[in-house]
């Protein structure tokens, strides 16, 4: 079994992105790992670099920002995607504020055994930890998404959609996944507020709010869905910046301003570990797409 590693990355020093740590807590799971670097404005080359794996092969991309919504993303995605040669069985996305858990690693390879010429597989699908602010916060509200596929079959008819969240296949039907327990550690909304700042007024998805505020620093406070406490583990590779970490962020979990609608979808979530009206983009092997439809589109 071949499997490869693929990402896309600009100014990952500039906004203090985890890429050291994306790449690192890959590479023990591929035999290569694709970096298609943009045109960047700073030493996100010499991040790479200094991963010190001949795994690592760095190629250089223009990114095509005039494309709406941050559909480029997925644009840039498939570039990356298809520079992978067809003698792969499997590619594994990882996005730059993204880790993988060694606790995983296990999982994950036996999966990618036991599914490689399941033909009625397209790929396997995780669990998301969504942190915020810093590395003792997560977020659980319906906003965040809670699971897609980071691992796909080598096969191009896959392809990024719309802001690069997940796959579908290119005529827009979902793929099927098989569900892990593992886990995607998601550090982008964990920055010193003064490059979570500089983030906000650069990026495309972003509310009025956060970017017409005048102060210098993010104020993590401002507006937030679902925030509880962690006191799990985080992967291994993470370490040093999680030892690093210099700023205060102190929230209220117990805080909730959420209409009554809002909140009764909550508790039905809690209660039947199902969330209405979810758009995922993929259907669950061995569950009837009917079946996953109804629960994946319903509307409230």
């Amino acid at each position: 079994m071949k499997v490869c590693g693929f990402t896309i990355v600009k100014n990952a020093e500039k906004y203090n992105y985890q890429l050291y740590e994306s790449i690192s807590s890959v590479l023990p799971l591929v035999d290569n790992f694709i970096v298609a670097i943009g045109d960047c404005d700073d030493n996100t080359e010499k991040i790479v670099q200094s991963i010190k794996s001949n795994k690592i092969k760095i190629v250089h991309t223009t990114w095509s920002q005039n494309i709406q919504n941050g559909h480029f993303l997925s644009v840039e995605t498939n570039k990356a995607f298809d520079m992978v040669s067809n003698d792969y069985h499997w590619c594994i996305y990882v996005q730059a504020d993204e880790v993988f858990h060694e606790e995983d690693y296990s999982e994950i390879r036996e999966a990618m055994l036991k599914y490689k010429d399941n033909k009625n597989v397209d790929g396997l699908i995780f669990n998301w930890k969504h942190f915020w602010g810093n590395y003792q916060y997560t977020c659980q509200g319906r906003c965040w998404y809670r699971r897609d596929i980071r691992i796909i079959k080598n096969n191009k008819n896959i392809r990024s959609w719309n802001d690069a969240q997940g796959f579908r296949l290119v005529n827009g039907e979902k793929l099927t996944g098989v569900k892990l327990n593992a886990h995607i550690y998601h550090y982008g909304w964990v920055r010193h507020p003064k490059y979570m700042r500089k983030k906000i007024q650069n990026s495309l998805w972003n509310r009025s709010l956060w970017k017409d505020t005048k102060d210098d620093l993010f104020d993590y406070n401002v507006e937030y869905d679902g925030v509880n406490n962690y006191n799990g583990s985080h992967p291994k590779v993470m370490q040093n910046r999680i030892s690093e970490h210099d700023w205060d962020v102190n929230i209220n979990v117990k805080m909730r301003k959420y209409p009554f609608k809002e909140k009764l979808l909550m508790w039905f979530e809690r209660l039947t570990n199902h969330r209405l009206a979810e758009n995922q983009h993929f259907h669950v092997h061995g569950k009837g797409k009917r079946l996953t439809n109804i629960w994946d589109e319903a509307i409230f």
